[in-house]
């Protein structure tokens, strides 16, 4: 029988394959980018194989790496829910708690469930909502811990990971490259606007709103509707909308990253929730 693999090791290889970064696991992990890089070397020499392919601009998986990866995290996921079975809690608290509606359709919720579960004496009140809302809210004392997309500008939070903004509309869009780009976009704070906005006005695409939402639900309405094109986080699409690709009338969007802000301020239990998603972050970036 084959010696068992450290799940330390395991856990580089999942953030790393997440970030597509070294540099972006290490934060993840909380780790430095040395250790991340010693801990793939490692794996690759206990298992005799090369799992990742690395030059100077990128990181990928091979196709090694590609068949251990979904074992990787089936290991680590099952790993968590012993400790957490085992682990009993005597913590206790009140977490004021807001998350993105982003993740609303995601594992988060089984994620949140697991925690109560296992600490039965923290009473944890959920917020769902706008990230920019959510930051003002903590940063006004309001919330404990937020999960969130990260503010522009704003380098507070733990890194969870990071994928990339596209364009979204329903199957078929078409598109006039000499008419304005139909906007469809959240209030203001909304962050994913603000990329949007950023990315149009660097590109010098004019543009109009031609609706305004105050939900995602309001989104996929209106671009099912076919009124315009909206920026989204390219894993949680609504269902029946579609990725377009970046062109000439639509310029690229780039990335953003997801984060963990709070659980410091003394509350070990808003802490504790902070670590659990942070650990299941392989499980919330899929839909649930």
């Amino acid at each position: 029988m084959a010696d068992p693999i450290d799940p330390i090791l395991l856990r580089s290889l999942v953030a790393v394959a997440e970030a597509k970064s070294f540099t972006l696991a290490a934060r993840q992990l909380g780790l430095s980018q040395s250790t991340v890089s010693q801990h793939i070397n490692r794996l690759e020499l206990k298992t005799a194989r090369r799992l990742l392919a690395r030059d100077t601009h990128s990181v990928s998986l091979t196709p090694d790496g590609d068949a251990v990866l979904p074992f990787a995290r089936q290991a680590l996921e099952a790993n968590a829910r012993i400790a957490s079975l085992l682990a009993g809690s005597d913590l206790r608290g009140h977490v004021r708690f807001g998350t993105s509606e982003d993740f609303v359709a995601t594992a988060l919720p089984k994620v949140l469930a697991e925690f109560t579960e296992q600490h039965s004496a923290v009473d944890l009140e959920l917020t769902v909502g706008l990230s920019g809302n959510l930051y003002e809210r903590y940063d006004a004392g309001e919330l404990d811990l937020i999960f969130v997309k990260r503010r522009r500008g704003d380098e507070r939070g733990r890194f969870g990971w990071k994928e990339e903004l596209v364009w979204i509309g329903r199957p078929g869009f078409e598109m006039n490259m000499d008419a304005p780009l139909p906007l469809i976009a959240l209030r203001p704070p909304s962050i994913t606007r603000a990329h949007a906005l950023a990315a149009l006005e660097k590109a010098k695409r004019s543009w109009r709103i031609v609706c305004t939402a105050d939900s995602l639900s309001g989104i996929r309405a209106a671009a099912l509707a076919g009124l315009g094109v909206a920026a989204h986080s390219e894993r949680l699409i609504p269902e029946g909308l579609t990725p377009l690709p970046a062109s000439r009338a639509l310029p690229a969007l780039g990335h953003i990253e997801f984060v963990v802000v709070g659980g410091g301020r003394g509350n070990a239990a808003a802490e504790a929730l902070g670590r659990a998603i942070l650990d299941n972050a392989s499980r919330i970036r899929t839909a649930a």
